[in-house]
């Protein structure tokens, strides 16, 4: 356990701060947010609104379904909702930006009433200039803002968070033999250029979230490095993302199908808060929260 080093970035360590800011300041950012709150891990609801996606293929076939699941998600303490219209699961194909759009926008319209901060998953610049058009409030990119040249302007005229997620490669064949050096010392090089980027195209720095991609053009051992190593992004000073559930390296390891990974999962998130993570991306967010809030009390005593 990393504790010296995860108190760089996770919320616990701008208590002090918080305790003489918080009557006054009004964060635009959500990030800002997370940093003003207490010793606790946000939690991130996934809904995919795809019938290829991994795990929850298909299960919400409609917006009302969508919000159903959403409703949940709120009841158990989820922090932000994150929409998705393309699968990107190792192997998936592309899928064009009108049906992306046609998936999420009617979600969106359903579940901002709600009241949870929405982020959309998308790379696609005109995709996230319908969701945050409609209330989103974050862009997740798995590219990085590589993808799409536009996707920077996007978010710098937003004004919104954004994450930027290590993957190497593209969904269709990131899992093909993936090769580093160093897994933690690239992705470290990687988040200091893409850190670098996003500043000069006029995205505020504080902004800014980081994701290792846990997953994504990664063999096992890239994975297992990057739990036990996570404390090592919490050096350039933005919230750390994981998103760790129901994955393959749980399988590989569990020797266990995809909808028996719920135990392999929470290991991977009391893990992965202990080692510097701020939020953990999750398909149960009921039982993941609880397992957050557990290892919350753990790392930084029960909160009261």
């Amino acid at each position: 356990m990393k504790g010296a080093d995860r108190h760089i970035l996770h919320p616990s360590s701008f208590i002090s701060e918080a305790q003489g800011l918080r009557a006054s300041v009004h964060p635009s950012f959500l990030a800002d947010r997370l940093k003003l709150e207490s010793a606790r891990t946000w939690v991130m609801g996934i809904l995919n609104i795809t019938p290829d996606s991994f795990f929850d293929a298909g299960s919400m076939p409609d917006p009302e379904t969508a919000k159903a699941c959403a409703e949940a998600m709120a009841a158990n303490g989820v922090d932000i909702l994150d929409v998705g219209g393309e699968s990107s699961r190792p192997g998936a194909d592309p899928v064009s930006v009108d049906l992306e759009c046609a998936r999420i926008e009617p979600v969106i319209e359903a579940i901002l009433p709600l009241g949870v901060p929405i982020s959309v998953d998308t790379y696609h610049a005109e995709t996230a200039r319908c969701a945050l058009r409609l209330g989103a409030r974050m862009v997740n990119d798995i590219s990085a803002l590589r993808h799409d040249p536009e996707m920077a302007g996007v978010v710098a005229e937003a004004g919104c968070d954004c994450v930027l997620m290590h993957m190497l490669g593209v969904p269709k064949t990131m899992q093909h033999q993936p090769r580093y050096a160093n897994v933690v010392d690239d992705l470290c090089a990687f988040f200091e250029e893409r850190i670098a980027y996003a500043v000069r195209a006029g995205i505020r720095e504080e902004a800014l979230w980081l994701d290792p991609g846990f997953g994504f053009g990664k063999t096992v051992e890239h994975n297992l490095t990057l739990l036990r190593e996570l404390h090592a992004f919490t050096r350039f000073g933005k919230p750390v993302l994981i998103g760790t559930s129901n994955k393959s390296t749980i399988g590989a390891i569990l020797d266990a199908p995809v909808n028996d990974r719920t135990e392999g999962t929470a290991a991977t998130i009391a893990v992965a808060i202990a080692n510097g993570a701020a939020c953990v991306r999750v398909h149960d967010v009921h039982a993941m929260a609880r397992v957050a809030r557990m290892t919350d009390a753990i790392v930084y005593g029960p909160q009261t």
